[in-house]
């Protein structure tokens, strides 16, 4: 099995759209309860509104990875402007749900850097690993919480950080 990185990036507008494809979004995602690392929506600074969708997932192998990135109804409905896939190596060895040292009152982002891999330790990585183009290294991920945005970047030690707030997805 290899884990894998998956970021479909929201077209502007579609908001309405994904309200309508969710359910449908879950019962595919359903399929994949047990191979899930961690998902959830990427979110506007007021975090009112969805801007993108994040799963990384593990799978047997690339085609694999393809059904799930391309079958998944936000994709086949148009929600998606772009669809990031990448290898992932979990540094944290853990899903979003074995986190337990949350603390009440602060946000959770997903920070994405292109720097090279660091080793980094914290209460506050939910899950955080390298991003693979095959085997070559092209960045990092982490799900991640602190007070803000800067803090969340900081927490990575990255210079040129992109920061998105994001929350823990699946049914509610």
């Amino acid at each position: 099995m290899t884990q894998y990185f998956v970021h479909g990036r929201d077209r502007a507008g579609t908001g309405d759209l994904k309200g309508r494809l969710t359910e449908e979004h879950w019962a595919f995602m359903d399929r994949y309860a047990e191979e899930l690392i961690a998902r959830g929506p990427t979110l506007t600074e007021d975090r009112e509104e969805s801007t993108g969708s994040l799963h990384i997932v593990d799978l047997p192998d690339d085609e694999a990875l393809k059904t799930f990135a391309y079958d998944e109804p936000y994709y086949l409905g148009g929600a998606f402007d772009t669809v990031e896939l990448y290898r992932f190596h979990n540094h944290t060895g853990r899903t979003m749900w074995e986190f337990t040292t949350a603390v009440e009152g602060l946000g959770r982002y997903l920070v994405l850097t292109k720097d090279g891999p660091r080793p980094l330790t914290s209460d506050h990585l939910i899950v955080y690993g390298d991003l693979l183009d095959g085997d070559v290294h092209v960045g990092r991920a982490g799900l991640v919480e602190a007070p803000d945005a800067a803090a969340a970047a900081e927490l990575l030690q990255a210079a040129d950080a992109e920061v998105h707030p994001w929350e823990f997805g699946g049914r509610r």
